[in-house]
């Protein structure tokens, strides 16, 4: 699975717009539309955001593991 994949089923998950989503990563609707389509990849510092805020770590929300451990918190 790819991070577009995770960040999209995260977000439908939480019951999040994109929209919502955006503004916590300070874009905008169509740029965070983008990054879960894979037209744009998304900056790592925003996918540390994004897991900070779903409480996942980086390896789940990234796709590397199907495996949801908290975000550390140090």
């Amino acid at each position: 699975m790819h991070y577009r994949e995770r960040i999209r089923d995260l977000r439908e998950d939480n019951d999040y717009t994109q929209t919502q989503i955006a503004n916590i990563l300070n874009v905008g609707q169509r740029t965070y539309a983008d990054y879960e389509l894979g037209k744009t990849r998304i900056p790592v510092d925003s996918l540390i955001k994004l897991a900070k805020y779903y409480d996942v770590n980086m390896d789940y929300i990234s796709g590397v593991s199907n495996m949801k451990m908290p975000f550390p918190l140090e």
